[in-house]
């Protein structure tokens, strides 16, 4: 690395981990760092120490766990807001960092840097539109849509919470109540890898119950049937830790087909085979958090000429 030419920096700040990388003026990763998420002072502290090891650096963008106040002009701009991640609520994260290291932070959702990676470098590379799910501990969405990214009510303050969006719970099939402490059985109670943990009594990665599977590929594809219908993105990524289970994907495809039920929809005009160019997994794979990060810094200061 040449230290007499800037980097950009971006951070994948989640509730476990915060994952710290560096690029060149092109987007490309040059160095990474996997920080574990314990108190903000010392989380902060250690990031910060990451990118002064790393100068010099030109902008820094953020993609943040939440509900995080993502609206420049407002005096709480980037505040995590009632989290219920211990000793995380209400912490200004963009000051600490914008004080310490001297240079502009750009802030956003950590489904929405997801969704950014994927678009500029990943799944949507050339596409106008994308949504980018994340199903791990939680769920959440992410989107471009006519080539920008998709914010909320109040300039941003709250930014779209797909994940406790309504779907079509059977008690029959599934007795469980749902893990949403709000509202239960929202999306992201029955279908998160909190949930799974809860129903099932073992973490995704440890469920090799071919029940326990179709019943997560059945809310995972009501969930992509809503995102077709009411966005109607190019592309739908679906990432997060539950994700990886192999047999997924080419459920939630399959049951996605079925539920569209001839319907127009962006993958039927092409039949059964366009759902797997349709709803895939990450291209960027763990990356596209941070990935997406660092194209907020290349957003937040042009690029030298």
């Amino acid at each position: 690395m040449d230290a007499a030419v800037p980097v950009y920096g971006g951070i994948e700040a989640g509730g476990t981990k915060w994952v710290c990388a560096v690029a060149d003026a092109g987007g490309e990763l040059l160095a990474t760092e996997v920080i574990p998420t314990t108190t903000p002072e010392t989380t902060i502290g250690a990031a910060v120490r990451f990118f002064e090891r790393h100068r010099p650096l030109a902008a820094l963008g953020v993609g943040t766990f939440g509900p995080v106040d993502v609206r420049p002009a407002s005096p709480t701009y980037g505040h995590i807001l009632a989290t219920p991640k211990p000793g995380w609520a209400n912490t200004d994260v963009v000051s600490p960092l914008r004080a310490a290291l001297g240079v502009p932070v750009r802030l956003d959702t950590d489904v929405n840097a997801a969704a950014l990676g994927e678009w500029r470098r990943g799944a949507g590379a050339g596409l106008g539109s994308l949504a980018y799910m994340t199903v791990g501990t939680g769920i959440g969405v992410g989107a471009v849509v006519n080539d920008g990214l998709v914010h909320g009510l109040l300039h941003g303050l709250l930014h779209p919470e797909f994940g406790h969006i309504r779907v079509p719970h059977d008690p029959v099939r599934d007795p469980f109540a749902g893990s949403c402490p709000f509202h239960g059985d929202c999306l992201e109670g029955l279908a998160s890898g909190e949930s799974m943990r809860r129903r099932w009594g073992r973490p995704a990665e440890r469920l090799d119950d071919p029940t326990a599977w179709e019943l997560e590929a059945e809310y995972v594809a009501l969930a992509v049937l809503n995102l077709t219908y009411a966005l109607s993105p190019e592309r739908i990524v679906v990432g997060g830790g539950v994700a990886k289970h192999p047999a997924l994907l080419p459920a939630v495809r399959e049951r996605l087909l079925s539920l569209l039920a001839g319907y127009p929809g962006p993958p039927v005009p092409d039949g059964p085979g366009a759902m797997d160019e349709y709803v895939i997994a990450p291209r960027l794979g763990d990356h596209a958090g941070v990935v997406g990060a660092v194209e907020l810094a290349r957003t937040a200061r042009p690029a030298p000429a």
